[in-house]
Formats: structure tokens, sequence, C-alpha cells
């Protein structure tokens, strides 16, 4: 059942963001966009149309966010794999964006996603202005210098020091440099409804951490083709992780801790909420 309705969310946003592209001036800029956005599980993108769901919100209101999770988020991944920042060469196993084309048509590329982003949000599908206000002051906050950015640069300051992060500095780092963007995607139907956040907003922080300790996981005992990106990567560069500090079994032990408590938090929902908690589980038995 949610493989099925993640199938579905995949195929409804990436076929949208194709035509939103297809709406663009055609070129390098739009295939390079075009190119990050393929793939991947759009599992944020599900957050937001499950999260519109238990809320009442239809599809055709949600979905325009949802492409805006998408967009924003790829952004992100093709500034990360820059040669400034992370440095990679490989992303959903396929060559990254300046691999492809260029290090300025990347930086470029992740522009256009970022701002195109913002303008999905203003789609009247969504709601009236008040709601849009709502959504987009959430989303801002969310991936800019208190959220997703900030986390990026808590990154960067963390691979220049000679002094390892421990737990709580992990902690922190990836609360808002992975967190933040799922924490808005779970939330999102429920401000979009005008509706309590409070339990989707404990299960998000619970789910995007444990998203986080089994991405170390895999960095450790995954395979690049199942991955679709270099592993053993932070282990080969001396990095802090939740595996290096927790040890396998710990960092595993704390993982399946955290989706327990996610789920216990979706309790005011009921049987509502199943995805959601199916989510959950999957997020820390995936290969990718």
């Amino acid at each position: 059942m949610l493989q099925a309705r993640m199938d579905e969310v995949k195929a409804q946003v990436e076929a949208a963001l194709d035509a939103a592209m297809n709406d663009l001036p055609q070129g390098e800029l739009t295939d390079a966009m075009r190119y990050a956005c393929l793939g991947g599980k759009k599992l944020r993108a599900f957050l937001v149309m499950e999260s519109a769901r238990l809320h009442g919100v239809p599809d055709s209101a949600a979905l325009p966010v949802a492409m805006a999770v998408e967009a924003l988020h790829t952004y992100s991944l093709v500034h990360d794999d820059l040669p400034a920042m992370d440095d990679d060469d490989l992303r959903r196993g396929l060559p990254t964006v300046h691999v492809q084309w260029s290090e300025a048509t990347a930086i470029l590329a992740g522009d256009a996603l970022q701002t195109l982003a913002f303008e999905m949000m203003t789609d009247p599908a969504i709601g009236d202005g008040e709601v849009r206000a709502r959504l987009i002051a959430a989303f801002a906050h969310a991936v800019g210098p208190a959220g997703m950015v900030y986390g990026q640069m808590l990154d960067i300051n963390a691979e220049q020091s000679e002094t390892p992060l421990d737990i709580a500095g992990i902690t922190r780092m990836q609360v808002a440099k992975t967190g933040a963007l799922i924490a808005f995607a779970a939330v999102s139907g429920a401000l979009i409804a005008g509706a309590e956040t409070e339990a989707l907003r404990i299960y998000a922080a619970k789910l995007g951490l444990a998203f986080q300790i089994h991405d170390d996981v895999l960095d450790v005992t995954g395979d690049q083709e199942m991955t679709g990106k270099r592993v053993g990567k932070d282990a080969g560069a001396g990095k802090a992780t939740f595996v290096s500090l927790l040890g396998l079994d710990g960092a595993r032990a704390r993982e399946a801790e955290l989706i327990e408590r996610a789920n216990a938090a979706l309790s005011p929902y009921g049987e509502k909420a199943e995805n959601l908690r199916a989510l959950a589980r999957f997020v820390i038995d995936r290969q990718s």
C-alpha cells in the first residue's frame, strides 16, 4: 500500500514539475533543472500530500506545495554536490549537474530551482492569500539562514574544524540541514487547513533525525549501485557521524527508537495516518 501511494505521488509530482519546466525558456539552464529533478523517492512530496490528506485538503491544493518542496530540495542537492561544498560526482545514479554541464550551470540551475519553488508557492490553487502567506513564511524559515542553509554552514564549519562534532553538535546540524525541510513538508497540510501542527512537528522531528542516521548507516553498509551515490566518503574523510560516535549497532538502535517515537506522535490521527507510520518504518529499512 505504501509503495503504491509513493509511486503515485512520485509520478504525479514528476509530471507536474516537467510541465512547469516546459513553460520556461528552453535551453541549457532548463535542461539542467529538469535533469536534476529526475529520480529520487520524492519523500518530501509524499509527506506534503499525506499531510494534506489527513486534513481533508484536496490533491489539487497540495500538489503545488509538493512541487515547491521538491524543487527546493533539488536545488540544495545541486549546490551540495559542488566542488566548493561536498564535491560529489554522482547523485541518484547519474553524474552530478556540475559534472554533466559545468559549475556555473549547476549554480544557476540551483538558483533557478530555488526561486521557482517560491513562485510555485504562490499558486492560487493552494488557498487564499492568507494561507499562501502562512506557507511561504514557514517555508522560507525552514530552508533559509535558520534552517537548511544554516545546517549546511554548520557542516562546512565542522569539516574545517580540528575538533570533531559530538552527538549534540551533529544533531543540531542535521535538525537544520535535513530535518527542517522534512518538518515543513510534514506540517504543510495542517498549515493549509489552518489546523494544529504539534503532533506532526513531533513526528517530523523524529523522522528527520532517523532519516539522517540511516544515511550515515548506508554510508558504511550501503552499495554505490543501490544508493546511487558514493559510499564510505564520510569515514574516508574522518568526518564525525552518528555511526562513528554511536557505532553501527548503536546508530541502528537510535534510529529505531526515533521511529517508534515518531509513530507514537501520530496517535491523534488514528488509522488515517497509517501511510505516515509506514513511511517512518520505510525510512530506516531503505537501501538508498
